[in-house]
């Protein structure tokens, strides 16, 4: 299967993603639904930028409407959007808003998870928003939030991984990264290291390869160090997008 393109995401997830603040053009249907939601999610992953959030959530539902071919991927954006607001609410000690969003969460990417068109950017969503967010959940919800994101990743793998060498470098780095890191956290240390190794090895000269070596180096660092967000999806990004499409 091709590599997926619109959102390998995650979590290439540099301040820079960020930065586009312009109304989608929701409309434009020569642009996916990732480009269209994608950064306006991710100021709430970097910046707890909520309105925007609220922006992606309100797009959300006008491409449910629009695009019920895509419906897969959107319920996957909305448990994202909705899982950093249970987050927050955790975060924030207000456990009955906690509740109920980390419910609309699993209930949109348990949704999405069942359809079978439509979900090129299911797992890679899932995957990474439960792995951005897991250890930040209550204690009692870690261990299953890992072992999804291990489940999503996994997905990936066996779509992904026999091609490996040909994805571009943050395809590479996510995908890896995402890997050792869920393995990790649900106590596949052995598969956890040979991840590692994969990415000295295939990601030599890149800014995965320091925090790779630093685990294998250090495995107990594993447990407090993030593998992921060390590379930026610029070619994807709305504004590129657009500038391509309208030359």
């Amino acid at each position: 299967m091709r590599a997926f393109k619109g959102t390998l995401l995650v979590f290439a997830l540099v301040t820079a993603a960020a930065a586009q603040s312009a109304d989608p053009p929701i409309a434009d249907t020569r642009l996916t639904v990732h480009t269209l939601l994608r950064e306006d999610v991710f100021a709430g992953f970097l910046d707890n930028d909520m309105e925007r959030v609220a922006r992606a959530e309100q797009n959300i539902e006008l491409l449910l409407k629009e695009r019920p071919g895509e419906r897969a991927n959107l319920l996957a954006w909305k448990g994202g959007a909705a899982l950093q607001r249970a987050v927050r609410a955790h975060e924030a000690g207000k456990p009955d808003e906690f509740a109920r969003y980390f419910q609309d969460a699993r209930d949109a990417f348990a949704a999405a998870a069942k359809l079978t068109s439509g979900n090129d950017g299911v797992a890679a969503i899932t995957g990474g928003s439960y792995g951005f967010f897991g250890d930040r959940l209550p204690q009692e919800h870690r261990a299953a939030a890992w072992s999804q994101a291990y489940d999503s990743y996994s997905t990936l793998w066996k779509q992904q991984g026999p091609g490996i060498d040909q994805l571009p470098l943050h395809f590479k780095g996510e995908l890896l990264s995402g890997m050792a890191q869920s393995a990790q956290r649900t106590g596949r240390d052995e598969e956890s290291a040979q991840f590692v190794d994969r990415m000295l090895t295939l990601l030599a000269n890149t800014p995965f390869e320091k925090t790779a070596r630093q685990w294998k180096t250090d495995p107990a660092s594993a447990a407090t160090t993030n593998l992921t967000c060390k590379n930026c999806h610029s070619p994807g990004r709305l504004s590129a997008k657009l500038r391509a499409l309208n030359k």
